[in-house]
């Protein structure tokens, strides 16, 4: 007789098999375009702004999440962590109303980082939240908070797992025990780990229902393209309206040509701690830290409200989301000093969030003075710098603009049609000299259906 887990394991491998002829698509087609269902894709771009939570045992710490381990904390004790993991004042409804109050749309939660800690009750490891001292599932509170307050839930889940026996690397190199595997006895080890991945990422589905699926851990040389186009395929017929990021599949460094990224796996591509690049065509998404570091860290230097501001605008303006992160407290709390920068910051959505929910990047391609966002019959200038008090923008012939006036003024501007485009009379002073000035063009037509506006200067 086999052990009952020998028998559940074994099972797996057998389905996991069994259900590869169905799922597989072969390496070399592209997945569907648009990979997703439509309607929330464009519903998540409309959103445009979320929140990414990095939180577990290493907070106790105060070091990086996965990366610090072995490094700043040994392997052994970084492992342990978890047994003195206690968030007696984690509060599922208090994080989910910060991140609307923030005027967040979604939130995002590392239910496993690299570490391979799970933040939920998994069938399929005892390194998870019930067998800490807290003994309580945070991934079932927070995806029930966002239902309940109207956030569209995510779950952020790492390919590599640096912590299960049978993912053969650790921290960049092959664990001991397969240092002297053969390619067969690697290959196998895979199969069980991938097996397992499965397992969770159907559990995960099943039970917590999430819209978005974030992948990492992506480059490890373990991980390769068919299997990842495998996996999209498997996730695609446990849930078929998924939006799920491209690091599902090997990034190669963030290619940035269309045949590339509809040949991989993946809805939306993810440039991270930094800006993405202007494109109206693929879907992406910005992931950047409100501090200096993912996980909670003490006195962490955070970047400023009109920072913040900026990072949004910019992102909103190069037709991209914006996915912030913050680092809760060991205890469970979010740091008060970040409540009070992201309610700020809701304050700013609340009064100018037309120019940023709904809309799309363009019609002018950004530069360091502005850039534009445009929603129906409406262009929204964002200007971070003065442009002059002369200032001449192309637009094509048939456009013409109704009415300019700064947006939560009143205040209009004079404007004329001219060859080159549309010449501005602004003020001397703009209305918000700190760079959140939005200049606000009504337009005869559709500022949607308008190309791109590459050349700016005559």
């Amino acid at each position: 007789m086999f052990p009952f887990k020998k028998v559940i394991l074994l099972t797996g491998i057998l389905l996991c098999c069994l259900a590869t002829p169905i799922f597989a698509q072969p390496a070399s087609k592209a997945h569907p375009t648009p990979p997703t269902d439509k309607t929330i894709l464009s519903q998540w771009r409309h959103d445009r702004f979320g929140m990414f939570i990095h939180w577990g045992p290493v907070t106790l710490r105060g070091t990086e999440i996965s990366w610090s381990r072995g490094k700043q904390v040994p392997k052994k004790a970084y492992d342990n962590l978890y047994k003195h993991f206690d968030p007696v004042l984690f509060n599922a409804a208090r994080w989910v109303r910060t991140a609307k109050q923030a005027g967040m749309k979604y939130l995002v939660i590392v239910a496993k980082h690299h570490d391979g800690f799970c933040l939920w009750n998994s069938q399929y490891t005892n390194y998870d939240i019930m067998n800490t001292p807290y003994g309580k599932d945070i991934i079932k509170k927070i995806a029930k908070q966002c239902k309940k307050q109207g956030i569209m839930f995510g779950i952020y889940y790492s390919i590599a797992d640096w912590h299960n026996p049978n993912y053969p690397v650790d921290q960049g190199e092959l664990k001991a025990a397969y240092k002297s595997a053969s390619k067969a006895e690697r290959k196998k080890a895979m199969a069980k780990y991938v097996s397992c991945m499965k397992g969770q990422l159907k559990k995960l589905i099943e039970n917590y229902d999430p819209s978005i699926l974030w992948f990492d851990g992506d480059w490890e040389s373990p991980w390769t393209h068919k299997m990842a186009m495998n996996l999209y395929s498997y996730l695609r017929g446990l849930k078929n309206n998924l939006i799920i990021n491209n690091r599902i599949d090997k990034r190669a460094n963030q290619h940035r040509s269309k045949s590339f990224f509809y040949s991989h796996a993946g809805d939306f591509r993810t440039p991270e701690q930094h800006v993405g690049h202007y494109d109206v065509h693929i879907p992406w998404e910005s992931c950047i830290t409100i501090g200096t570091q993912w996980a909670w860290k003490p006195n962490d230097k955070l970047k400023s409200v009109q920072k913040l501001r900026h990072l949004l605008v910019e992102t909103a303006g190069g037709d991209g989301n914006l996915l912030l992160n913050v680092g809760p407290r060991p205890d469970g709390r979010i740091e008060h000093r970040q409540v009070v920068e992201l309610r700020k910051l809701g304050a700013w959505l609340h009064k100018y969030g037309a120019a940023i929910y709904g809309t799309r990047g363009g019609p002018f391609k950004p530069t360091q003075t502005f850039v534009s966002t445009r929603k129906g019959h409406k262009i929204f200038l964002h200007l971070f710098q003065y442009p002059g008090s002369h200032w001449v923008l192309p637009l094509p012939k048939r456009v013409h603009v109704k009415l300019a006036q700064f947006m939560g003024t009143g205040h209009s501007v004079v404007v004329q049609r001219v060859k080159r485009g549309i010449w501005l009379q602004l003020p001397q002073r703009l209305p918000h000299p700190g760079g959140d000035s939005i200049l606000e063009l009504t337009i005869n037509q559709n500022a949607e259906k308008l190309a791109t506006i590459k050349r700016l200067r005559y």
